[in-house]
């Protein structure tokens, strides 16, 4: 194991010994109590079981067999969640020939970024996590489950599923994906149509028609966003059925590895391979998703997830941890945006497997840990495939089917990580670099500031922004209106960049996971309405950012910086992010919300 690795996870174990400890603690705590069926009354059992089939009453009362719970983010708008219709279904036969019972336990909501993207929801978007991780908590409250299975994949969802099961740390779990759609149009031919229509020169019927054949049927959105990264963490975290992140729902192997995710989680409820979640999620675990998503260049939404996910098993890691391991990960894949490949040729050339090995061999991931499958986290570096009407796991080809895609440990795109911490007078920030062309990784120029994304789009469509500048958009963050995605600004921002104006953005708001090739410090800590330092820039104000060395600044002379006041929103604006689509019923989350870097959790 490659020692800066083993330094940054003893540094995790050290730091979070204490909250850790208290964890466990009342996982065993959980454990320790007796079968739900012998210990609730009896008209609570019978509440739990009265729409039960007879045959179902008898297998979980009499016989005490296990009773899975199913947590489900199914509707039939989000393409991805939408396969996810007929699972209860086949959980419940799949667990009725294993002598055990299923019953969903709860339906969480499921809302799409691709859908609110520049809208009023999106506010809600990133508070929606933690109402996810709530309605887990309600869903399993019923506390007559002997394990659980979580039905999700999207941005929000699978950090919110996973929050709310290591809050019931005590129970295995694992969770059950439904695979990306086909591949439509390419990624790349999709962006220059959106730029093409910010500069006017294709209408909205061209746009709709880009748009509809790239998102044209069931499955997760094709490109390396939030959705896919979630994916890849997941096989990473061992909590998958290995290989199962990208097999197409239509695929044969599909309804196959749904039946296996029933069967491992019955396993893992037997005395012999006893594994729940909250000792599952080790720090080890932490840290080997991790470097999946620096190896592969994925989400920077994930920077704030993880976080708020470790906290939920009570282990604290922060932006130093990934900067570190970053510095020495080295970055295997490149699939869009960082690349022009989607995740099924990603999956084609090699896939989450591919990559696993390759940094477990290398000594980048620690192997031995626990998983929901039988052999531990090697399993997770084959491919499962179909033969004789069951599953086999193989051994993948040692060199890549395609180098353009995925690449060995030994031959990497970069030695080092795709996301960057970037650190100056303006706070901490995040920046995905392997999405960047290298002649951008350095801009200097003066600051325009926004205090809405809207603002920025007028400023555009006027024509007023044909120069070199750094967008400054502030009152973005988790506290001020709910941290929104702004992956509305990419296509303006593209277009000048590809003019030839050295353009930039620095931000205390999210960009998209899909995040492109416009240099972007995201995520500032603290942020504005914190009283960050972002809340200090004036338009004019020269901002200097520099990627290939970490560092953002404004180049004001240190007392006139120390002495400047912090703006503050106008009423008129808070206002205006506080009502309408709901976003009043999220004031309180937006009052206790932590920062990005503690992960804009609400909940402690």
């Amino acid at each position: 194991m490659k020692q800066s690795h083993i330094e940054v996870t003893e540094r995790i174990i050290e730091v979070s010994r204490p909250t850790r400890a208290a964890y466990l603690q009342r996982v065993d705590a959980m454990l320790n109590r007796p079968k739900s069926t012998g210990r609730l009354g009896c008209a609570n059992l019978a509440h739990a079981y009265a729409a039960m089939p007879s045959n179902d009453k008898l297998r979980v009362v009499a016989e005490k067999g296990p009773n899975i719970g199913i947590v489900t983010a199914y509707n039939d708008m989000l393409s991805a969640h939408q396969p996810y219709a007929g699972y209860p279904d086949i959980i419940r036969d799949e667990a009725r020939k294993l002598g055990a019972t299923a019953q969903v336990a709860g339906g969480v909501p499921a809302m799409c970024d691709g859908i609110t993207q520049g809208e009023p929801g999106m506010e809600l978007s990133l508070f929606s996590r933690d109402t996810i991780a709530m309605s887990t908590a309600v869903a399993l409250s019923h506390d007559v489950f002997d394990a659980a299975l979580m039905l999700g994949i999207c941005d929000k969802i699978v950090p919110g599923l996973l929050i709310g099961a290591l809050h019931f740390g005590h129970l295995p779990t694992v969770f059950v994906p439904a695979g990306p759609m086909a591949t439509g149009i390419d990624n790349t031919t999709k962006s220059k149509v959106r730029e093409k229509y910010a500069q006017g020169l294709v209408g909205r019927d061209e746009l709709l028609a880009s748009e509809s054949a790239a998102y044209h049927g069931a499955g997760t959105c094709t490109f390396y966003g939030t959705a896919n990264s979630n994916q890849m963490l997941m096989e990473a975290m061992g909590l998958h059925v290995p290989g199962a992140a990208f097999v197409h729902p239509a695929d044969g192997l599909r309804e196959m590895l749904t039946r296996e995710a029933v069967n491992m989680v019955i396993k893992n409820t037997t005395k012999e391979q006893f594994t729940p979640i909250g000792k599952l999620v080790d720090e080890h675990v932490i840290v080997n998703a991790m470097v999946a998503l620096l190896a592969t260049g994925g989400s920077t939404n994930h920077l704030i997830h993880w976080v708020a996910i470790a906290r939920a098993a009570g282990i604290i890691i922060d932006w130093t941890d990934f900067y570190h391991l970053a510095k020495t990960t080295p970055l295997l894949a490149s699939v869009y945006p960082n690349g022009k490949a989607d995740v099924n040729e990603f999956q084609s050339a090699g896939g989450p497997a591919f990559v696993i090995r390759e940094l477990i061999d290398a000594g980048y991931m620690f192997p031995d840990v626990f998983t929901v499958a039988y052999g531990g986290l090697r399993d997770y570096g084959k491919l499962p495939v179909k033969e004789d009407n069951k599953i086999v796991w193989k051994d993948l080809p040692k060199e890549s089917k395609d180098e353009t895609i995925v690449r060995t440990a030994e031959f990497p795109f970069s030695e080092s990580g795709g996301l960057r911490l970037m650190k100056g007078n303006l706070g901490r920030s995040v920046i995905k670099i392997s999405a960047v062309p290298a002649d951008r990784h350095i801009i200097e120029a003066p600051a325009i500031v926004f205090d809405a994304q809207e603002e920025l789009l007028e400023a555009f469509d006027r024509g007023e922004l044909e120069k070199d500048f750094v967008a400054v958009v502030r009152f973005q963050g988790p506290k001020a209106n709910g941290m929104p995605e702004l992956h509305k600004l990419t296509p303006p921002l593209a277009v000048l960049q590809n003019k030839g104006f050295m353009v930039a953005i620095v931000t205390d708001g999210r960009m998209s996971g899909a995040s492109g090739k416009i240099p972007a410090a995201i995520h500032m800590t603290p942020e504005a309405s914190a009283g960050g330092a972002i809340a200090k820039v004036r338009t004019g104000d020269i901002v200097r950012l520099n990627a290939s060395v970490g560092m953002v600044n404004v180049l004001v002379d240190e007392d006139e910086w120390a002495e400047r006041e912090v703006e503050v929103l106008s009423d008129t604006k808070r206002h205006h992010n506080a009502h309408d689509m709901g976003r009043e019923l999220f004031g309180g989350m937006r009052r206790n919300v932590l920062s990005a870097e503690e992960g804009a959790v609400t909940w402690l």
